[in-house]
């Protein structure tokens, strides 16, 4: 069974179609892309995977589970997680406080514990405390954890947000742009961090980027949207070369 299905699915805001037909299957273990002109339609379908929209028609399938009618926060404890196109940290709370914040979603203790202080809230609010060090010491953000969020150089706000998606404990995880605003070094670092948190964490990437160098880099295979359609998906050596997607979104073919 693919770890995420998406089958037939639409979506119509007022009489306009953002998304039409989509089909996409991806397996567990894989590292996709999602590439096309801005408008085609690639965030809508991030924000349908993640509750943020109802599909209009067709059905999404998340390991074996429809996700129709399930809030956003009951698909993120399925273990589908995001980052933004545009940075949603919470600035003016410390790196550490925004990680500890996602390990929440996973709490054992109840609303009485935490309340009254219980021995078991205490023990638990230490253990995330230390699983989020942990965490910011492989991203190399430790060092920054008393620092407000708002502060941090804006590559570091980008791998903040992929560290509080981690701490939710996805099997999932979806990158929208996270490329975006970055320069050829940084991008280049974030390619590599990019397949070794897929290593690390056993997880299985979805990737809306439109740097081709990223993209062609380390996906294994691509889908193409263009007016909220797939358009062709394959390796990337087949996009690259591919005269509707040349047309449609490259331009040129891409070295």
């Amino acid at each position: 069974m693919a770890l995420l299905e998406i089958n037939h699915v639409s979506k119509v805001f007022g009489g306009l179609s953002a998304v039409t037909n989509v089909r996409m299957k991806i397996e567990r273990d894989e590292l996709v892309g999602l590439i096309g002109p801005n408008g085609a339609g690639k965030t809508t379908i991030f924000n349908l995977l993640t509750g943020v929209y109802p599909a209009t028609e067709g059905e999404i399938l998340f390991d074996g589970k429809n996700l129709a009618g399930r809030k956003a926060s009951a698909i993120n404890r399925l273990g589908l997680a995001r980052t933004f196109q545009n940075i949603r940290l919470f600035g003016n709370l410390t790196v550490l406080d925004n990680v500890r914040i996602a390990y929440h979603s996973h709490v054992g203790y109840n609303l009485p514990s935490a309340i009254l202080r219980a021995g078991s809230f205490y023990a638990e609010e230490d253990e995330m405390e230390e699983k989020a060090v942990d965490l910011l010491k492989i991203f190399h953000l430790d060092g920054r954890k008393l620092e407000l969020a708002n502060s941090l150089p804006y590559g570091e706000q980008r791998r903040l947000e992929i560290v509080r998606a981690l701490a939710t404990q996805p099997k999932f995880l979806l990158l929208d742009e996270p490329a975006a605003g970055m320069n050829p070094q940084e991008t280049a670092e974030l390619m590599q961090l990019i397949q070794e948190i897929r290593e690390r964490f056993n997880l299985t990437i979805l990737l809306i980027e439109h740097d081709m160098s990223l993209v062609m880099g380390c996906c294994q295979r691509i889908y193409v949207l263009e007016y909220g359609r797939v358009i062709a998906h394959g390796g990337p050596d087949e996009i690259k070369n591919n005269p509707k997607v040349i047309e449609a979104y490259l331009g040129e073919e891409v070295s």
